[in-house]
């Protein structure tokens, strides 16, 4: 009998990895879906996730087809899934797409198995096109773009009266502490102390320097732009492969709500052009030019404007934002790798390359001339 090929996810470059997690087998789905009474018998395992901080798979059942998505405990607890799972259902109940958490048998949205947390999702409508794509892979299309910023908006509509305070610290989550502070060394300083693996990481780099220098150079005068923005839950994980798309070229349904947190709107679209407008993969090829396309972030603003307006102070903040949006997951990353997988080597990639090396490109010409792209012709209204 021929062996099963081996199950890899994706890495911090290009290529395929060995998982950090296990793939989950069928004698523990089978256990787990029977705390779904929802979801019926199982019948079939259908594909893993190659996504590389979690383990998931596509369960087929009696009752149609789910997700089930496996954490260390570590990385998210019942509690803090449960705090992902009350905005889902707030935004469902709002009208958003998204895909349906499933009840345990005593009505919890978890379930809590060893030194495990799993959660259940029913199947959601609309075609997986990007499933296999890499972080920071770009829409196939501005098109795409342009409905992603129309889904981003309508989404943020949908979450103006969701009122619940921001997340506990956990891993892994875009929380919104240290760009906004009057003083963002001391917000950075006390995130990290908060953080004992992130601390003794970081306790042999010259850290405080090398975001001093960045917030210098980059973020002058931020935290005030950003004080006369309202607060939002946001999803702040905004790229192709966390959404469904209709026939039509329309996102149908939203997903993977892990990293969403209470931020501001202007946060999560700065966000979701970091994401996707910017092919940082390619960075390292050495063409700084060629990995950039503001015609695709002024695509998802000009969706985006088509259900909230833009300002020109909304416009003005993104681009100021963009350059250091990523910087308070890069340092949760880096806890993660440093801390719960104790990876060092990942963790040096994620400050030397993802949270310096971004921000820096900023600087470059290149990325002087995409933020001036997008300033000039982003849409106000």
């Amino acid at each position: 009998m021929a062996s099963q090929p081996a199950h890899l996810v994706h890495g911090m470059g290009t290529a395929m990895e060995a998982p950090t997690w296990p793939a989950i087998t069928a004698d523990e789905a089978e256990a787990l879906l029977a705390r779904f009474p929802a979801a019926g018998r199982m019948t079939g395992l259908h594909w893993h996730s190659p996504r590389p901080f979690s383990a998931a798979t596509l369960v087929h059942a009696t009752q149609g087809a789910f997700l089930l998505k496996r954490h260390h405990a570590s990385v998210r607890s019942i509690e803090g899934l449960a705090e992902e799972h009350a905005f889902i259902a707030h935004l469902a109940g709002a009208g958003v797409s998204v895909a349906e958490v499933m009840a345990t048998a005593d009505g919890g949205s978890g379930v809590a198995r060893g030194e495990w947390s799993y959660e259940l999702f029913r199947e959601a409508p609309g075609a997986d096109l990007y499933r296999d794509s890499l972080s920071w892979t770009p829409f196939f299309s501005h098109a795409h773009a342009h409905a992603a910023g129309v889904a981003l908006a309508t989404l943020h509509e949908a979450a103006r009266d969701f009122t619940a305070p921001a997340r506990r610290p956990q891993p892994l989550v875009a929380s919104f502490t240290i760009l906004p502070a009057a003083d963002p060394i001391a917000a950075a300083e006390a995130y990290v102390a908060a953080r004992p693996a992130l601390a003794a990481f970081l306790a042999a780099q010259p850290w405080r320097r090398d975001l001093a220098r960045l917030f210098g150079t980059l973020g002058d005068g931020l935290p005030s732009l950003l004080a006369a923005q309202v607060p939002l839950w946001t999803h702040n994980d905004w790229h192709p492969s966390n959404l469904l798309w209709a026939g039509n070229g329309s996102v149908r349904t939203v997903f993977d709500f892990g990293l969403a947190d209470r931020t501001c709107a202007v946060h999560d679209i700065a966000t979701a052009i970091e994401r996707t407008a910017v092919q940082w993969l390619k960075l390292a090829q050495g063409n700084d030019a060629a990995i950039a396309d503001p015609e695709a972030a002024i695509a998802i603003l000009s969706g985006y404007a088509t259900i909230r307006p833009l300002s020109r102070a909304d416009i003005a903040t993104i681009v100021r934002l963009l350059p250091l949006v990523h910087l308070e997951f890069a340092l949760s990353e880096i806890d993660y790798f440093a801390g719960i997988v104790g990876d060092p080597d990942s963790a040096t990639l994620a400050w030397d390359d993802y949270l310096v090396g971004h921000a820096d490109w900023f600087l470059s010409a290149a990325g002087q001339d995409f933020l001036k792209r997008i300033g000039g012709e982003g849409p106000v209204r």
